[in-house]
């Protein structure tokens, strides 16, 4: 397993009226993170909050190109991303233990803390399709370039980890200094790891390290 410290390469918020940031999501354009009984969209560039849409958001966040996905309690609602409107609703597998919630391969990818799963479902019923284990408590979960990265927060410890999506074993560790927490995850389908802050109420960018390419 590689291991490191996670470079951190820039920080958002805290932002005001946020006491903390849950599930995180980016749609190529705005880092969108849930706060509690709001979905919140911030544009990379500036930092500021440019729009938020009022809907519970208790935990993860996901994106599919077109509609957010945030688990509320124990549902993961479908929300149409121009209106706000929730248009369905599905059970979460973890029954309100669910953390973090990712989208990839037309599935939905659901964290569960204290149980250390990953579970892909099927986002139109809820039907759990297979289950990865992992070692640690598992916070954000998202996928970039065919790998499968989650946070885990225990104690004062945080970190990012890439997985084995077929076994969980862990590849690669980027280490959150102490007292750093990451509560949601998503990827910039580039070099940015999207970090959700938990109770700071802020956003962190870590640089993914670049894959070596095999001679």
């Amino acid at each position: 397993m590689k291991r490191s410290a996670a470079e951190i390469v820039r920080e958002y918020g805290p932002f005001e009226g946020v006491k903390a940031v849950h599930g995180v999501s980016y749609d190529g354009t705005h880092v969108w993170f849930a706060s509690g009984d709001k979905l919140n969209a911030v544009d990379p560039a500036s930092g500021e909050i440019a729009r938020s849409i009022d809907v519970a958001a208790h935990a993860g966040t996901a994106f599919d190109g077109r509609h957010l996905f945030q688990i509320a309690e124990d549902r993961i609602q479908k929300i149409d991303a121009a209106t706000g409107k929730v248009l369905t609703s599905i059970p979460a597998p973890g029954g309100g233990g669910d953390s973090g919630l990712a989208w990839a391969e037309g599935s939905l990818w659901v964290g569960q803390y204290r149980e250390r799963k990953i579970h892909q479902i099927d986002p139109a019923t809820g039907k759990v399709l297979r289950t990865i284990e992992s070692n640690r408590f598992v916070t954000g979960v998202t996928w970039v370039d065919g790998e499968l990265w989650h946070g885990t927060w225990e104690g004062d410890d945080s970190d990012v980890r890439r997985i084995d999506p077929d076994t969980g074993r862990v590849l690669e560790q980027l280490d959150l200094p102490a007292g750093t927490m990451v509560s949601g995850l998503e990827s910039d389908g580039g070099d940015r790891l999207f970090c959700g802050g938990g109770d700071r109420g802020n956003v962190r960018a870590v640089r993914r390290p670049r894959r070596t390419a095999p001679r």
